[in-house]
């Protein structure tokens, strides 16, 4: 016991010194690699037991100071690689996390932002229905002309609230995972087709020109009909809002490998560069340039085309092209026979 008690004071006398250059070196540390701080950690009790040996032999060489190396250098070849291994885990671990944080962070960003624009959005509308309702109940209009214009731009209003449920029901399908799509060998010249005719009254009141040009032949795609339609819907009724009157918008399609594409080029006079991605954003409506008009529904157009893509397979961008912008969209081309599938998304 008296020996142990003398060797223990010499044993800290040197691996103190140790441990306590190893706290500094860690706390300098703090910011940088946790890797490196692992390995450190690891490496600095191993040292000081070392130094403490070293310490206690007086340096000079002996059979349990050789079997003392030999042991320290096996502990330090496994716990250094394992020290690295571990470092590198938390650091991928904390990086998933500070992602995950920051996605939830910009998600809940927007759906407060979205709350914000539908209920200023349902708000104009419901406040035009209510006040021509009184004016009707009241008396206030009484001549048939009258009171058919309120009532036709009431069942307009109701229109406008209808579409704006509508596509909140679909964004919904598509973040929660909801939507399932039945896919099958579908016509790109006959959803365009029938996008164009869905929106040429929209056009023609005011006053721009739809019309399609040859990309080369019209491609079949592998999709869903109605989804399919919705994505050109949307981007067509973009494309009319934010081009000015006595403009063109052109609608062209084609293939190149595996992947078909569409094309919507508008003459809205161009996106600012810090917009062109985020205008897949739920609830951007865009600067000045392209501020909406009354038929905007809450800025979720776009973004519901974004999901509707993204759920096929597909990609869609945006950027500056001539007098206005064009909205591309790729989708995976149709195999020589497909057979009917669902896929939930």
């Amino acid at each position: 016991m008296g020996e142990l008690l003398a060797v223990v004071p010499v044993s800290l006398l040197f691996s103190v010194p140790v441990a306590v250059v190893g706290a500094v070196v860690l706390a300098r540390m703090r910011r940088r690699s946790i890797t490196a701080s692992v390995t450190v950690l690891v490496l600095v009790p191993v040292l000081a037991a070392l130094a403490g040996v070293l310490g206690t032999s007086g340096f000079m060489y002996s059979p349990l100071l050789g079997a003392t190396v030999v042991i320290c250098a096996v502990v330090a070849a496994v716990t250094v690689p394992a020290a690295m291994l571990l470092g590198r885990g938390i650091a991928r671990e904390l990086m998933w996390l500070h992602e995950a944080h920051a996605a939830e962070r910009t998600a809940e960003a927007s759906r407060r932002q979205l709350v914000t624009w539908i209920s200023h959005d349902l708000r104009t509308p419901l406040a035009g229905i209510r006040a021509m309702s009184e004016a009707l109940a009241d008396g206030v209009v009484a001549e048939p002309n009258a009171v058919a214009t309120y009532a036709g731009r009431i069942r307009n209003e109701t229109e406008r609230l209808s579409e704006m449920v509508d596509d909140l029901f679909q964004l919904s399908r598509i973040t929660s995972g909801a939507l399932r799509l039945t896919l099958s060998t579908v016509s790109l010249e006959d959803v365009v087709s029938e996008a164009l005719a869905a929106e040429d009254v929209l056009a023609a009141r005011k006053g721009v020109q739809l019309r399609t040009e040859p990309g080369g032949p019209w491609p079949l795609v592998r999709g869903s009909d109605p989804e399919l339609a919705r994505v050109v819907r949307n981007l067509l009724s973009n494309a009319v809002r934010h081009t000015p009157p006595d403009g063109t918008v052109v609608v062209t399609a084609g293939a190149a490998g595996d992947r078909a594409w569409l094309r919507v080029d508008d003459a809205c006079g161009g996106i600012a560069p810090a917009d062109l991605e985020r205008v897949f954003d739920v609830a951007f409506l865009g600067a000045t340039a392209r501020s909406p008009d009354n038929s905007v529904r809450g800025g979720l157009g776009l973004a519901i085309a974004r999901g509707l893509v993204e759920a096929h397979a597909g990609r869609i961008r945006a950027h500056n092209h001539g007098p206005g912008c064009r909205f591309e969209v790729e989708l995976p081309l149709a195999a020589p026979h497909p057979a009917p599938a669902t896929r939930s998304v």
